[in-house]
C-alpha cells in the first residue's frame, strides 16, 4: 500500500481505494502528473465524491458481479471502461474477483490536450461519466500498459507516451459540449490562437507577461486572468509545459548535445532543463534520450 507521503495518495480514488478492501498490487507516477495503479478487488463496497481529477478505469479480468448502486442492471466485465470525471460521484458494489488499471489525471492535463487537440477552451469540454462502456481502443492500450515496468526508466517513458495515447483518445471519442455556464471572461478565439501559435513558434524566447499580453491586445493583468479562463492554468505553466515538450522532440534525436536542447527549448542551461525535466517525467534528459534511441 502506497505511505501517505506519496503524491498517488493526493488522488482521491486512489485513496479511497487504500482504504477499502482493494489490493494494490502496484502503482506509480509516471510524470506530468499521471498515476497508474494496478487494482484487485472482491466482495466490497466503495464510493467516490467529487475527486478532483479524471480516473480512467478499465477491467483486465473479472468485475462480473460489480455494479454501480443507480445502475444495478449494468455489470462489468473484461475489456469494460468506466470514466470517472473529477466532478463524478458514485456509490459502486464490488461483486467476485477483477483485476483492474487505474489512470488518474488532473483538469490540468486535460486542459492541454483540449486545447492543443481541439482549438477550444478547457471549460467548454467536458469528459462523458461512462460506466462499463465497451473501449477496444483503451483495453488494448491498458493491457500493454499493465504488462510494463513502471519504474524502470525506459518502460517509465513508454507508459507516459500511453498515458498521454489514452487522455489524447478519451478527448477524441469520449468529450462532449459542457453544459452552459456563465462563460464571461476569457481570449477571444483569435487571441488564444495567437498566443499559443506564438509560444509554440519562439521555444527558446523568455516572454514578459506583458509582451503575451500585448498579442492579446490586453492589460498584463486581464490577460493574465482570461489567459487561465481559456488554456485551463497560467502563462508560466503552459510555457513551461511547452518546452518541456520540445525538449522531449528534440532528444528523441541523437543530436544536438544537451546544452544546444536547452538553448532551442527555452532553458537557461543544461542543469536548468535537467531539473524541471527530472521534476516533470521521473527521469534526466540522457536517461529518456538513451531510452528513446532504445525503442526507436
Amino acid at each position: 500500500m502506497a505511505a501517505p507521503s506519496d503524491p498517488l495518495q493526493r488522488h482521491a480514488v486512489f485513496a479511497a481505494l487504500t482504504g477499502s478492501r482493494a489490493s494494490l498490487e502496484r502503482a506509480a507516477m509516471l510524470g506530468d502528473g499521471l498515476g497508474v495503479a494496478l487494482w484487485r478487488n472482491r466482495d466490497d463496497d466503495t464510493a467516490y465524491a467529487h475527486p478532483g481529477h479524471h480516473t480512467v478505469s478499465v477491467y483486465l479480468e473479472g468485475g462480473l458481479g460489480t455494479y454501480r448502486r443507480d445502475q444495478p442492471g449494468n455489470k462489468g466485465a473484461p475489456g469494460r471502461l468506466c470514466l470517472l470525471p473529477a466532478d463524478h460521484e458514485s456509490r459502486w458494489h464490488v461483486g467476485g474477483p477483477q483485476r483492474f488499471v487505474h489512470l488518474y489525471f488532473r483538469p490540468e492535463m486535460l486542459a492541454w490536450h483540449c486545447v492543443r487537440l481541439l482549438d477550444r477552451e478547457p471549460r467548454s469540454v467536458a469528459l462523458r461519466d461512462l460506466t462499463f462502456a465497451d473501449d477496444p481502443f483503451l483495453y488494448a492500450l491498458s493491457q500493454r500498459l499493465a504488462a510494463l515496468d513502471w519504474h524502470h526508466p525506459d518502460a517509465r517513458m513508454a507508459c507516459n507516451a500511453l498515458a498521454h495515447e489514452a487522455i489524447s483518445h478519451l478527448v477524441l471519442q469520449h468529450a462532449g459540449r459542457a453544459a452552459p455556464a456563465d462563460w464571461r471572461g476569457g481570449l477571444s478565439a483569435q487571441a488564444r490562437r495567437t498566443v499559443r501559435d506564438w509560444i509554440e513558434a519562439h521555444p527558446a524566447h523568455n516572454p514578459t507577461l506583458g509582451e503575451l499580453a500585448a498579442l492579446a491586445g490586453l492589460s498584463e493583468f486581464h490577460f493574465a486572468r482570461m489567459f487561465r479562463v481559456s488554456f485551463g492554468m497560467p502563462p508560466h505553466a503552459w510555457i513551461l509545459r511547452a518546452r518541456l515538450e520540445r525538449a522531449r522532440q528534440l532528444l528523441a534525436e541523437p543530436w544536438p548535445g544537451l546544452h544546444e536542447v536547452a538553448v532551442r527549448a527555452g532553458f537557461a542551461s543544461a542543469s536548468h532543463l535537467s531539473h524541471r525535466f527530472r521534476a516533470a517525467f521521473g527521469v534526466t534528459p540522457g536517461t529518456w534520450r538513451a531510452g528513446s534511441s532504445r525503442s526507436a
